[in-house]
């Protein structure tokens, strides 16, 4: 127990300022994921705060951030329309809380490991052109969807890029003068140059962008007024101001619902969405992770299972693992899981105390870190290597993208999954089985699984022996051949004599396999 306790503490100096600058970027999120959900603004915080004190500690990913999701934001939407009042709505959340402990306990976690890398790729690649598209307007001063930040193109793909446009035409100065430079900070401080510097290394660039905006704003205001900070780009968080006043703003659900079957069938839509996005997201992080650590997905579903009952409990949004978070963690060089914990702190902290401080933080300075994340996950050179990779890597890779670009992240991984696996049967249908020709012998030769998909192929290689020639048929090498397959070849050597063609098996004993040839 020490020295797990050491193994930790010895980050503190990378965990802590990832921390805050995670805090940073998922206060806005918080708010803006609980506007777009019809929910009030202070039920993200109370998810946030339950995904960073709660589910980082009982979960076993050590860079996974967790909190409201934007992915889940009209799915939320309905649900309360549905379900009359954000009370009843509540109940779902608990409940859907239970279905993902069981699931847990289910070893259903087993299911995130079926995702091919060539999707999760992709998803983390649209996630980062979603990012750029999103966070554009925030950067030029073009404030219109608040829950913007890290949605999955939240309205639709067509009013995004039609945002994007009127973001490029309405720029504010001010606003774009500090994100450009919070930019360029942020770009200076991943060169190789500045990096060789120890004093800097151990400041993360992310802060010092903030702190950048934070002290150009109180400048402006007060010698240039013009080029300050709007209101509605700057940081609003509500002021409590005691800890009496912050359980004040809990909300519980409401239990007479029980017997209401709308209730059940919310809370089994939100376990299974939020447990697909979560699973999702863990396993981009683990390909992330500079340690290449892997996640307990079973655990990581009790652990989500666990906050969102407590989040329903007290008033909270839906909770899952969410990649922008987490990719922030660890684009600001976070270790282990308390730099998430960090993060749920200070927003405990915030939302209690020191609302009016964080309220001078522009939103630009945000942007900027987005729009620097969101470059990581899709910069130019992955999909350079995809394409190098082949069309069965390449494809799914491009096609997930896309899809999910012009949907959203659920449809966009579904399409990317299928034209996946399409390709795995091609080439699976391709390998399992060879025909080689030796003069007048032939070798038909069963590779691994052979199964009623691969029975056309069989038949094609068939059509190719002669007459008069010699044929082998070697299944020595086949871990499981259906029953299909060795009723064609049956078929096959029942005419083999008529043409006088020599057959011979090897490598059948293991199945219900009856040579009919009377000439094996």
């Amino acid at each position: 127990m020490k020295s797990l306790m050491h193994d930790y503490l010895k980050h503190l100096n990378q965990d802590l300022p990832a921390g805050i600058v995670v805090f940073l970027v998922a206060l806005p999120l918080c708010l803006g994921v609980a506007l777009a959900s019809g929910a009030p603004l202070f039920s993200g915080i109370i998810a946030g705060i339950v995904g960073g004190l709660l589910v980082s500690w009982a979960s076993g990913s050590q860079l996974s951030v967790s909190g409201p999701a934007a992915g889940l934001t009209v799915i939320v939407f309905n649900a309360i329309e549905t379900l009359g009042s954000f009370q009843v709505f509540l109940f779902s959340v608990t409940i859907a809380g239970c279905l993902q402990l069981a699931l847990g306990f289910l070893n259903a976690g087993v299911i995130g490991a079926f995702f091919p890398t060539s999707v999760i790729k992709g998803m983390l690649a649209a996630i980062g052109l979603i990012l750029i598209i999103k966070q554009t307007p925030h950067a030029t001063g073009y404030h219109s969807s608040y829950e913007g930040d890290e949605s999955y193109m939240q309205e639709t793909a067509e009013s995004s890029f039609f945002e994007l446009g009127q973001a490029l035409e309405g720029v504010v100065p001010g606003v774009t003068l500090v994100s450009m430079v919070a930019l360029a900070i942020l770009i200076a401080w991943d060169s190789a140059f500045l990096k060789r510097i120890v004093w800097i290394r151990a400041i993360p660039g992310p802060l010092v962008a903030v702190f950048w905006g934070i002290a150009y704003n109180a400048l402006a205001f007060e010698y240039a007024p013009e080029w300050s900070m709007p209101k509605e780009q700057m940081v609003s968080l509500p002021a409590l101001g005691s800890v009496g006043k912050f359980i004040g703003q809990f909300q519980f659900p409401d239990f007479s619902q029980v017997l209401n079957p709308k209730v059940f069938s919310v809370a089994a839509t939100i376990a299974i969405i939020a447990s697909l996005e979560t699973l999702l997201s863990v396993e981009a992080v683990d390909k992330l992770d500079p340690h290449k650590r892997i996640t307990p997905t079973n655990r990581e579903l009790k652990a989500q299972g666990l906050g969102n009952m407590i989040s329903g409990m007290l008033g909270g949004l839906p909770i899952t693992a969410v990649i922008v978070r987490s990719a922030a963690n660890i684009n600001a060089g976070g270790q282990s899981w308390l730099s998430s914990f960090f993060h749920g702190l200070l927003l405990l902290i915030s939302a209690i105390y020191f609302s009016g401080f964080l309220n001078t933080i522009p939103l630009a300075c945000l942007a900027s870190i987005l729009l620097h994340t969101g470059y990581k996950l899709a910069r130019p050179r992955l999909f350079v290597e995809f394409y190098h990779k082949g069309w069965n890597q390449f494809l799914p890779f491009i096609i997930t993208v896309f899809a999910i670009l012009i949907s959203d992240l659920l449809i966009g991984i579904t399409i990317g999954m299928v034209v996946g696996i399409l390709f795995v049967l091609k080439a699976n249908f391709h390998q399992a089985m060879t025909l080689t020709q030796h003069g007048s012998h032939y070798l038909l030769r069963l590779h691994k699984d052979v199964s009623f998909l691969n029975k056309a192929l069989l038949r094609e290689q068939l059509s190719k022996i002669p007459d008069h020639c010699h044929l082998s048929i070697d299944g020595s090498k086949a871990l499981f051949i259906d029953q299909d397959i060795l009723e064609t070849l049956s078929d096959f050597m029942l005419t083999a004599n008529d043409r006088s063609i020599v057959v011979e098996t090897q490598g059948f004993e293991s199945f219900c396999f009856i040579a009919s040839s009377p000439r094996q």
